[in-house]
């Protein structure tokens, strides 16, 4: 048989790729941080070269070590699954999500088929309550939110990063003219309660930082601010993605111009839930499923 390094040290390896800190993956695997490093040590010296790029507190997978990573993940999945069925711990597992509506209907729910073919015994419990990272640990396992930052002692992906739209109904801006962001002094404007700072962050980018609406109307739904937009009740200022995964032909996009948005949407859970298989299960397949 061909002589292979601990598993142990492999585990230990996997955890230091995917969090990028030695601390947290010795907190995740109860180990303290100088057994943490013996095992990365002892495979490194197995496989004879370095694995990781050390910068400050952080340890950055080399070339090297994202090949490696790439052939040993499936199959420590592989291993995991198979003890767990084996060993009578194979039943169903429960992840009690929280994401937001919006988000949920246009990225998170189309793309769940994908996952429940490939983990068919994992199943979701979702809440669509706001501020989830507030629930964390007692309502939710782990969540999706839209945030500008998070609170550094929760563990955190960032998914993706945005551009600030201004969206109305495609009836509303041939009837009224709206060609430049200062004809929104004549009209509503429409923003989410939970992002109060992409209104003022739009019209500052736009050139316009004084500018004065009718009105500014706060809707605390992705949904619903959409279709008040489409209904022609103001026009909503929010993220792009949301425009072009609505599909819907009533609604179009105003001005020709890229604002960066200052949120984004967020993987987060407590560092200890990643004890959990299914919390573990989910956040890798969102974030290799680039959902």
């Amino acid at each position: 048989m061909r002589r292979l390094p601990p598993l142990r040290s492999l585990e230990a390896f996997v955890r230091v790729a995917k969090l990028g800190s030695a601390k947290a993956a010795a907190s995740e695997l109860a180990l303290s941080p100088p057994a943490l490093s013996r095992r990365i040590k002892a495979l490194e010296d197995f496989m004879d070269k370095p694995l990781f790029d050390r910068k400050a507190q952080a340890m950055v997978l080399n070339s090297d070590g994202k090949e490696l990573l790439e052939a040993i993940e499936p199959a420590m999945d592989t291993m995991a699954e198979a003890i767990e069925q084996l060993s009578g711990q194979g039943g169903e597992y429960r992840l009690r999500l929280g994401v937001l509506p919006l988000f949920g209907t246009q990225r998170l729910i189309p793309r769940l088929p994908e996952l429940r073919k490939m983990f068919p015994k994992l199943h979701i419990d979702v809440d669509t309550s706001h501020n989830a990272q507030n629930l964390l640990g007692d309502v939710v396992d782990a969540a999706i939110v839209i945030a500008s930052d998070i609170d550094p002692k929760l563990y955190s992906v960032r998914l993706d990063h945005n551009t600030v739209y201004a969206i109305a109904s495609a009836k509303l801006a041939e009837d009224q003219k709206l060609d430049d962001p200062a004809d929104l002094k004549d009209q509503t404007v429409l923003v989410h309660s939970d992002m109060p700072q992409i209104w003022e962050k739009w019209r500052e980018a736009v050139g316009h930082p004084k500018l004065k609406p009718l009105a500014v109307d706060q809707i605390d739904s992705g949904p619903l601010m959409l279709e008040a937009a489409a209904n022609g009740l103001g026009v909503a200022i929010m993220h792009g993605s949301h425009l072009s995964d609505a599909k819907d032909p009533r609604l179009t996009r105003l001005f020709d111009v890229e604002v960066e948005s200052p949120y984004s949407y967020w993987f987060v859970c407590r560092q200890s839930a990643f004890k959990r298989r299914a919390v573990k299960i989910f956040h890798d397949w969102l974030l290799k499923a680039g959902v």
